[in-house]
Formats: structure tokens, C-alpha cells, sequence
């Protein structure tokens, strides 16, 4: 941040994504990271009424230790001393149990099923964005703002949009697929116009001290980064063997539970055939792994479950039937694929209009208007795949 003007131009961006008049009160969800705390600065700054709320999501005693986490004890914190140098009141809510039963019992629950998920997005699904939610009103606020980078904007018919933030490189709208229409219009994202840097400009000139403070990690609750780890100790029935089979039939070897595994996996196949190996399905029933080439790996469709709907047709079921265009994305590392929504059998489908690769069940994929790539359309969780038939 180089000047006044720039912190003042800030401010105003600030303002302009609440949309309330001054002196409103707003709850600000403070992670104890940098871009949280800057939201809160902003927000007292442009004279609202703040109010900071933390959520102790996990055993804060163990997770001191840990660099990168978020919501731990380290954060806790950081939050607290930031919302005294701000200058506004701050709570602590002791959301373990919730986080626990929502979050990380699901997450390992899904790597039993054979599945991949995405638990940054169950957290904002249930834990953020539905219980904090309800504390913010229980507070009286008229809005909730966060740290995430993406832009909530009103359409021409009056309802909220969600957008991608003008950085790209950390837009966050993959991770909020499932935010409800209710849910939007109480939101609000002060950071959709800021990059990284300047908001660690700001954080610098406000003198937070959090300024250089590094981002959290995606799997915040796993201390160790490996989450096999936890799965074991929560889950230790995935520790059952099986076969490693070729998608031909043939038994390649064994392996020491399904929950290693991941579609699109090639390291630690332990098996030699001559061809490099990937992991194409997983069939946890019957505790087997099934491997092939990488061509198997190209996905033609996908089934969709607990979808969320943000466009301008009634439903994504309606969306579906009238097989609406979008840009598909099934991971958030990846760039959105040209596809339609369809109705197969009843189920709301993804049909690519070429094959996209690696795509695994438990993942989300989140839907973008292909006139306007920057709008989020809504998504859902992928339930199963349908391959590229050669």
C-alpha cells in the first residue's frame, strides 16, 4: 500500500461490496489469517459497526504446535490480537463437535466409499456458511463478510451473483459452490477487487502484525499433512487389503487398503507391467483397486448429488432438462471444460463435449456461464463418472 489515496481507494472498494449504509453492524468471520483480519480492518475503517467471531474448529492444545493451520489455537490467537488492534469486540465459539460430525467424520467416511473429498467446501457449506450464519443474525448484523476471494454482485433482475474475484489466481468460487441464494444475499466478500499483495500491503500499513503471516494449508485439521494418517486412526477398518487388478481382469498384486488410493493415481502402485499405471476406479465394497492406462481415465460424463442452484433458471433440474451450456470444473486447479447439463435416468448429468481426465467421485464440480465465464452458476458433488468409450 504506497499511499493514502491507495488505503482510502481500499476503503471504498470496501464499502461498495457491502452495499449497507454506514454504521451498519457486520459480522466479520475472522480466521486469524491475513485476509480475514484485513476484511475487518476495511470494514471498521469505512465506519460499520464490526464484530469479529472465531471458530475453534479442532483440538486448539494440539494444533499450536502447527504452522499453516487455520481456526487452531496459533489463529485464535492472532484473531484476538488483531481485533484489539483494530479496535473492535471479538468472539470465540467453540464449534469442535460441529466441525467433527460435518467435516472430518464425512471426510473420512468418504475415502471408505472410494471417494476424494473436498473438505474446504463441506467446512463452507455447513460449519461457515449455515451455523455462523445464524450467530450473525442471532448478533444483530445485517451482513457477514469474509476473507474469500470472490465477488458477490446483484444481477439485472435483482438477485445476488456469485463472481470470480478480479485476481484469478485466488478465486475461491470453486470452494463456495454450494452457497444458497439466501445465504448470498447476507454474504459479503470486500476483497473481490484486491490482490494478494495488496492486501498484504494494507495489513502492513494498518500495522497488523499477521501482515507476512503465511496462508493456511487446504486440510486444515491434519497436522502432519497426511491424511492416511487420520483416516487410520478414525477409520481403521480402511485398512483392509485386496487385490490391485488391471481393468482386463488381470491380478496385478495386492495393496494394504483402499483408502491409499485416489483416482488418477500413478505413484505407489507397487506394480510393474511394463505400461505406466493409473488408478481408475476404486470398488471399496469388494476392497479392489482397478488400474489401467491413462486414456482410461478420460470421463464423457458425470452424475451430480447435492446440487446447488445460483443461474437464472428455476432450478439446475430445469437447467438440466432444457440442456443448458456451461463450463465445468472438477477440480480447483483446473480450467473450466465446455459441457451441457442433462437429465439421465433421473439424475442431474455433466455430458464434456470432449472427455476431461481424472475426474473422481467425492470431488465437486462447480459451473460457470460460458457467456459470462466469470459467473458461478451453482454445482454439486460428483456421485459417479461414465468413461470415454473408445
Amino acid at each position: 500500500m504506497s499511499s493514502q489515496a491507495d488505503m482510502d481507494a481500499a476503503i471504498e472498494q470496501a464499502r461498495a461490496a457491502v452495499g449497507l449504509p454506514v454504521g451498519a453492524r457486520i459480522v466479520a468471520a475472522m480466521s486469524g489469517g491475513v485476509d480475514s483480519t484485513v476484511v475487518a480492518a476495511l470494514l471498521h475503517k469505512a465506519g460499520y459497526d464490526v464484530v469479529g467471531v472465531t471458530l475453534q474448529l479442532y483440538d486448539h492444545g494440539a494444533a499450536l504446535k502447527k504452522k499453516g493451520a487455520c481456526c487452531a489455537g496459533q489463529d485464535i490467537h492472532d484473531a484476538r490480537l488483531a481485533a484489539e488492534t483494530i479496535g473492535i469486540p471479538h468472539y470465540v465459539l467453540d464449534y469442535e463437535s460441529r466441525f467433527r460430525d460435518a467435516v472430518i467424520d464425512q471426510f473420512a467416511d468418504s475415502y471408505l466409499r472410494g471417494q476424494t473429498p473436498v473438505p474446504c467446501i463441506r467446512c463452507n457449506q455447513t460449519v461457515k456458511f449455515r451455523d455462523l450464519l445464524d450467530v450473525a443474525r442471532d448478533l444483530g448484523a445485517e451482513a457477514m463478510a469474509t476473507g474469500h476471494y470472490v465477488r458477490r454482485a446483484v444481477g439485472p433482475d435483482g438477485r445476488s451473483q456469485m463472481r470470480k474475484a478480479i485476481d484469478h489466481s485466488r478465486d475461491q468460487s470453486y470452494f463456495l459452490f454450494a452457497t444458497t441464494p439466501d445465504q448470498l444475499d447476507y454474504l459479503r466478500f470486500p476483497l473481490a477487487d484486491l490482490e494478494k499483495p495488496q492486501v498484504r500491503g494494507i495489513a502492513a500499513e494498518l500495522g497488523l502484525r499477521i501482515a507476512a503471516k503465511p496462508d493456511s494449508q487446504d486440510i486444515c485439521f491434519v497436522p502432519s499433512g497426511d491424511y492416511r494418517t487420520l483416516i487410520d486412526r478414525l477409520r481403521p477398518q480402511g485398512r483392509e487389503g485386496g487385490e490391485i487388478v488391471h481393468m482386463d481382469g488381470r491380478v496385478l498384486g495386492r495393496h494394504g487398503g483402499i483408502t491409499d488410493y485416489t483416482i488418477g493415481q500413478r505413484r505407489g502402485l507397487n506394480v510393474a507391467v511394463g505400461e505406466p499405471l493409473f488408478v481408475v476406479r476404486l470398488e471399496p465394497e469388494a476392497r479392489r483397486v482397478v488400474v489401467g492406462p491413462r486414456e482410461a481415465l478420460l470421463t464423457a460424463s458425470l452424475v451430480l448429488e447435492e446440487t446447488n442452484w445460483l443461474g437464472d433458471q428455476p432450478s439446475i433440474a430445469a437447467a438440466a432438462v432444457a440442456g443448458l451450456p456451461v463450463l465445468a470444473r472438477v477440480r480447483s486447479t483446473r480450467q473450466p471444460s465446455p459441457a451441457r447439463l442433462a437429465m439421465i435416468d433421473g439424475a442431474v448429468s455433466v455430458v464434456f463435449d470432449e472427455g476431461e481426465e481424472g475426474v473422481a467421485p467425492g470431488q465437486a464440480c462447480a459451473l460457470y456461464d460460458p457467456v459470462d465465464p466469470d459467473r458461478l452458476l451453482g454445482g454439486g458433488f460428483i456421485s459417479s463418472t461414465a468413461p470415454v468409450r473408445a
